[in-house]
């Protein structure tokens, strides 16, 4: 699996070591000289139109890895946590990477997309600066599943929603679930029918709604500590 950019690549390089297949440079002077005497044998130079082509026109920034194929973390582990983000038909790389990175910041155990076939896990791992190295994650097409799966081992689900309780009155179960919705068509039908709650965000201004990703942080933030 091919992933590139400055930040993310130096992220693997200092703290995944054991993923990297290849480093990939179109730029010299990228690595500081420990990285590079500890990666020197797995080495390539390369010219820039290569690094374009492999990265598929992406702004690698002169840094491509090859590193291990992402690994998805079975539900029946998932289980074991006590906070789990599930994304509800998700599609935009971009935000789910961006709430993969607020869900490993903020002290959430796992992430379960669903409503999806496959994601690019690639192009997760860059738009989470990495963070998705280090946070289970599983695709499960069916969130029925997965919800009652979860509920039956004593999760309390919360379902993102602007018609839900204000998340500022509401202390959370210890084990919970945060379901977040699609960009454009929010919570699913299947979803709805299996949600315990629902919350929302108090706005201090009339607007309709924050990007998926923001919420998430801010629901993530106020579920990680206003714990029962």
């Amino acid at each position: 699996m091919i992933i590139y950019g400055k930040q993310v690549c130096l992220y693997a390089l200092k703290e995944h070591k054991q993923s990297i297949k290849t480093v990939y440079l179109a730029k010299k002077g990228l690595l500081s000289q420990p990285l590079f005497d500890t990666y020197k044998p797995k080495i390539k130079f390369l010219e820039e139109k290569w690094a374009q082509s492999m990265s598929r026109g992406g702004n690698h920034q002169g840094i491509l890895l090859d590193i291990d194929e992402f690994e998805e973390t079975p539900l029946s582990q998932i289980k074991k946590g006590d906070f789990i983000v599930v994304l509800d038909g998700l599609t935009d790389v971009g935000n789910i990477g961006a709430i993969v990175r607020s869900a490993y910041a903020m002290g959430a155990d796992a992430v379960v997309a669903t409503g999806v076939k496959k994601l690019r896990y690639s192009a997760i791992i860059r738009s989470s600066s990495g963070a998705l190295l280090d946070m289970p994650m599983l695709i499960n097409h069916n969130i029925a599943d997965v919800l009652n799966e979860l509920h039956q081992v004593g999760f309390i689900s919360y379902g993102a929603s602007m018609g839900g309780k204000s998340i500022e009155q509401m202390n959370f179960a210890p084990k919970r679930v945060l379901v977040l919705g699609s960009e454009g068509e929010g919570l699913s039908k299947r979803a709805k029918s299996k949600i315990k709650e629902s919350v929302s965000i108090e706005m201090k201004h009339s607007f309709d709604s924050l990007n998926v990703s923001a919420a998430g942080a801010i629901l993530i933030h106020r579920m990680g500590y206003a714990v029962r």
